[in-house]
């Protein structure tokens, strides 16, 4: 029995402990980190800011057997402001030519960029590893239920939606683009770039090289990584791609992660949204299809994954997953395909 939410204040422990369970920088094993970022959720769903820069939320998933948060993702409504660029690599190429020995090589080139009106970002995305396989596609719900919100609150967000993916890291979990290239200009870990960028990013643009970086010039772990995605990230990256988001020829500045993106309007679960009066019935024996579901009125933002069944202006929801979720005074419910 599970329900996907907005986050509440309570969550705290249990998203700290799920933080310990996996190393994912969008959820750091802090307590503090947390506690804000919860925070700025819950004043974005009640009240959301007309500067879209501000606006975080948090989703969980939770058990609601054990009555324990299993997994969470997020939305940053806008990635990217004058104050706080979001910053890339474009991969591009440069042919070079040389007449007089009639010889001519074509390099993959790297090139910092930055973006101050940028798009909405979606992320921190983690599924606690006990839950992972399970056959109501937890993983995928806790994904799409970004999707579902975005949908039902267009006006929030940007006309884009970005992804940053997580590349492949070497066997002693460090990330070769950035021992090939931000070490020696920026002399700090991996782990304290990042930290320090989620608060000022002004060093990225004073150490970090401007001019075209030649792929052929770094080590050939750091090349294999650009672009790439980790075997983890694998299932997130065809997902992605199944509803419309393309690889954009961007990467992470930091690991070389690739930047997937797709125009809001353009993304499969968000055109395929539709709201529907409902009915409760035991649909057993008949052809079903999977659907996220959110009550439309409720005091918070809910949603369950459900088997249900369209008639016309009716949605027809199994009786069995109604028990999942409080529909008392609901007179509409918002449904995209799962």
């Amino acid at each position: 029995m599970y329900i996907m939410r907005s986050v509440r204040s309570e969550d705290l422990n249990d998203l700290y402990e799920l933080s310990g369970k996996v190393l994912f920088i969008n959820l750091p094993h802090d307590k503090n980190i947390i506690k804000n970022k919860i925070n700025k959720s819950i004043k974005s769903f009640s009240n959301p800011s007309k500067d879209l820069a501000e606006n975080y939320y948090i989703f969980v998933l939770e058990d609601r057997t054990k009555k324990k948060v299993i997994g969470v993702s997020m939305i940053h409504a806008q990635h990217g402001t004058e104050s706080e660029p979001h910053f890339y690599l474009s991969v591009g190429n440069e042919n070079k030519y040389s007449s007089t020995i009639n010889t001519g090589f074509l390099h993959g080139t790297l090139k910092l960029g930055l973006d101050m009106n940028g798009p909405t970002e979606i992320g921190g995305l983690v599924l606690n590893p006990e839950y992972r396989g399970n056959k109501f596609k937890l993983g995928k719900q806790i994904s799409f239920v970004r999707f579902l919100y975005i949908a039902l609150n267009k006006d929030q967000f940007k006309s884009q939606i970005h992804s940053e993916l997580m590349p492949p890291f070497d066997k002693n979990g460090k990330a070769p683009l950035w021992e090939a290239i931000g070490r020696r200009f920026m002399n700090m870990e991996y782990g304290e770039a990042d930290v320090l960028s989620r608060s000022n990013k002004e060093f990225i643009l004073s150490l970090f090289p401007s001019d075209n970086i030649y792929m052929t010039l770094l080590p050939i772990e750091a090349r294999n990584a650009i672009g790439k995605v980790g075997e983890d990230t694998l299932p997130v990256k065809k997902m992605l791609e199944s509803i419309g988001f393309h690889y954009i020829n961007e990467v992470d500045p930091f690991d070389g992660g690739p930047h997937y993106r797709c125009k809001t309007d353009n993304v499969k679960p968000i055109k395929d949204l539709k709201t529907f009066s409902f009915k409760i019935k035991d649909l057993s024996g008949n052809e079903t299809e999977s659907f996220l579901l959110s009550p439309q009125g409720s005091n918070e933002f809910l949603a369950i994954m459900c088997k249900g069944k369209i008639d016309g202006s009716t949605f027809y929801l199994d009786e069995e997953f109604s028990k999942n979720i409080e529909l008392n005074n609901i007179k509409e419910v918002s449904v995209i395909p799962f």
